[in-house]
């Protein structure tokens, strides 16, 4: 199957993002090299551009739409959690823009075997590093209810997060849950009648993404890799972050307005003597995709797009 992935709003990222055309840049989140191929086309020969992705189809996709760039590329199959050793083991210490990327591609989306849809049937699987030993299938069989239940109930903010847990440790008794088909069932005989049929999306669109968020530890990384983003980069150098839903949002709108604040004295003292000083300014805050994006792109609908400067 061909990789499909239609990149959100790529022109504010990326004319937001590069700020020097001989600069070195990191996209994360590489996919389908939307971003950095857009990335690239901007940058002259002296210009570098660092791809990290840990799906082997996005990193084979993009080895193809990334080979005629003029400036240098470097992709690399690992884990954005390890930007600082990649960036080590590439021997660049300061970079002059970052960025992430978040959330599910439309290729694992679209392609059935991944396991990440609740519209398809597969095996439950939902790993973006298909080597990863972990994966849905050990979430679903192998969590007690309080812990399905407490990663329904804060990755997902499943309202029947209790019960959908007690219906699958219930139905896995008499034999494992196996395929995302199986386990829409589950959710769909849990879930009341009323609330299924009220208006509010798939009643397993919640579930679905708590055990996404779960298996791959998708909220886990985030801060520690948005604080070595900003540490590896220049003065004047930039981080952009694209989000999909509340929970990975609010880590990133707290990372950097905690890196955008000065003085971080309580109010009580008369004069500072923190000496704290601001690591970014803020550039852009949450900015959501166009009318016409999401005429040509529903799963721009939730995205928020957040941009800063290191000082």
């Amino acid at each position: 199957m061909e990789f499909h992935h239609i990149s959100v709003m790529p022109e504010e990222t990326v004319s937001g993002l590069v700020t020097s055309r001989e600069g070195i840049y990191v996209d994360c989140t590489l996919g389908g090299a939307g971003h950095s191929r857009l990335i690239a086309d901007m940058l002259m020969a002296e210009g570098r551009l660092v791809g990290i992705d840990q799906d082997t189809a996005a990193i084979e996709t993009a080895r193809e739409r990334l080979a005629d760039c003029r400036c240098r590329v470097d992709i690399v199959k690992s884990n954005f959690s390890r930007l600082e050793n990649v960036l080590a083991e590439l021997g660049i210490d300061k970079v002059d823009g970052v960025l992430f990327d978040l959330g599910v591609s439309s290729h694992q989306l679209d392609t059935a075997d991944r396991g990440f849809s609740y519209m398809q049937d597969a095996p439950l699987d939902m790993r973006m590093n298909q080597q990863a030993e972990f994966s849905a299938y050990d979430v679903v069989n192998g969590y007690d209810a309080d812990e399905l239940n407490r990663i329904f109930r804060e990755y997902g903010e499943e309202r029947w997060s209790k019960r959908i847990a007690e219906f699958i440790v219930a139905a896995r008794r008499e034999k494992p849950v196996e395929t995302t088909g199986e386990l829409v069932d589950i959710i769909k005989r849990a879930v009341p009648a009323a609330v299924r049929n009220a208006k509010g999306g798939h009643p397993a669109k919640r579930i679905f993404q708590a055990v996404r968020i779960e298996v791959n530890d998708e909220l886990g990384i985030l801060e520690n890799s948005f604080r070595a983003a900003v540490s590896h980069l220049k003065p004047g150098g930039r981080i952009a972050i694209i989000t999909f839903h509340s929970l990975e949002d609010r880590i990133a709108k707290n990372v950097l307005k905690e890196m955008a604040r000065g003085c971080i004295c309580p109010p009580r003292l008369p004069v500072c003597t923190c000496g704290h000083k601001p690591e970014v300014k803020l550039l852009v805050k949450g900015t959501a995709a166009s009318r016409d994006e999401l005429e040509r792109n529903s799963r721009s609908k939730s995205a928020k797009l957040r941009i800063a400067e290191k000082l």
